[in-house]
């Protein structure tokens, strides 16, 4: 595991155009300038030598280069998962800045590269599994904000002659109670001008907000919904998620049936297995008789418990264990591979704490964020129950 230093540079697309256009300048020079920044991947203003100096000069000072600065970055013992902290900047129009946030590039065997971003500084659907509830809500994060995340390992890689293949909004925060910042960074990365990354390598993940997974159907642009379930039983499923008190079940199905049947996409549902709490075969089979119905565009995802200093997970045996009574069904089932849980990069596992001046990560943030933030009763209830049983 190596820790290093790197810097990395942003703009407001939307600053940038109506700049030019305040300065008379021909339409090309927005064309010009989104290549320069987002395919060539320059540092500065001073490098974009196609514009002239005076005008290069004046985009400096109205248009900043950067909205997220990079604080630290570690690397996996395995080298396939690299993490990196970012200080959000104080920039006009803007909250104050020094807020931390975590993203995380994970590369996979075949040469696919995936972007983990941030959406919010903290969240507030306080999974009890999840270390970033234990931040709390601080502010959304603008849509250039999500796209430097992106940027930042776009000019990692490209010095080992690869790119970024995919994106997923499944960092800190709940990208839905975002929406309209998600959604215009999600065009910028679409952006043939840009990024240019194609809408089916966007991955955008919620707990279960069904005014947002309505939203969402009615959008033209097909990226691939996520679906944060972790259990098909609503006494299991609000004892780790307090969001299914306001959306249960059977209401989130119900949005999300309609996704489906209008959009014809296919929706990947997250499952987290936790020990003795949602991996047995009545959570199965309850799994199975929630999305049976539809095969062909449901499909379930099983991860690991990453661990956040809170639950117990369950082993590799009992995940197969499960993975295979779903099979058995014929549910469409996928055991995900686990990247970067030594550096607490894992889902589930981000979370900053820098109160008093003292910056933590980790579990070494959940610690200290909970001695303000406590686990709910609930989950608390949960946990003592996997304790009695061990």
């Amino acid at each position: 595991m190596g820790l290093e230093r790197v810097y990395v540079l942003s703009m407001n697309v939307d600053l940038l155009a109506n700049t030019l256009a305040e300065l008379n300048q021909p339409a090309f020079r927005l064309a010009q300038a989104k290549r320069a920044f987002f395919v060539e991947l320059l540092g500065s203003w001073a490098e974009v030598t196609p514009f002239p100096k005076p005008l290069r000069e004046q985009l400096a000072e109205r248009v900043p280069w950067s909205s997220l600065t990079p604080v630290q970055t570690v690397e996996s013992s395995r080298g396939d998962t690299v993490k990196t902290l970012f200080s959000t900047a104080d920039l006009p129009g803007r909250q104050a800045g020094g807020n931390k946030i975590e993203a995380v590039l994970m590369r996979h065997e075949g040469g696919r590269n995936t972007v983990c971003i941030s959406s919010q500084i903290g969240c507030a659907m306080a999974c009890a599994f999840c270390a970033t509830g234990t931040m709390g809500w601080k502010r959304n994060l603008t849509a250039e904000e999500m796209v430097d995340q992106v940027l930042h390992f776009s000019r990692r890689l490209k010095g080992k002659a690869a790119h970024v293949t995919n994106v997923v909004f499944m960092g800190m925060g709940e990208p839905l109670n975002n929406y309209d910042e998600v959604m215009k960074a999600v065009r910028i990365l679409n952006d043939p001008d840009g990024i240019c990354l194609g809408a089916r390598h966007i991955t955008i993940s919620t707990c279960g907000l069904v005014p947002g997974i309505r939203r969402l159907a009615k959008e033209p642009i097909q990226i691939n919904l996520a679906i944060s379930l972790h259990s098909a039983i609503d006494a299991t499923r609000s004892d780790i998620m307090p969001v299914n008190k306001a959306f249960p079940v059977r209401k989130l199905m119900e949005a999300v049936d309609e996704y489906a049947e209008r959009t014809n996409r296919k929706v990947f549902f997250e499952y987290l297995l936790l020990k003795g709490v949602n991996d047995t075969k009545e959570e199965a089979e309850a799994l199975v008789n929630l999305l049976g119905h539809n095969k062909r565009l449901y499909h379930v995802n099983l991860i690991k418990y990453h661990d956040t200093d809170m639950f117990d997970a369950t082993d590799r045996e009992a995940r197969v264990r499960f993975m295979h009574w779903l099979q058995r069904r014929g549910m469409p089932v996928t055991h995900r591979i686990s990247f970067g849980e030594d550096i607490d990069a894992a889902c589930g596992q981000l979370a900053v704490n820098d109160a008093a001046g003292m910056l933590a990560q980790g579990k070494l943030a959940v610690r200290a964020n909970r001695k303000t933030k406590p686990a709910s009763a609930a989950a608390l209830e949960v946990r003592e129950r996997q304790r009695a049983r061990s």
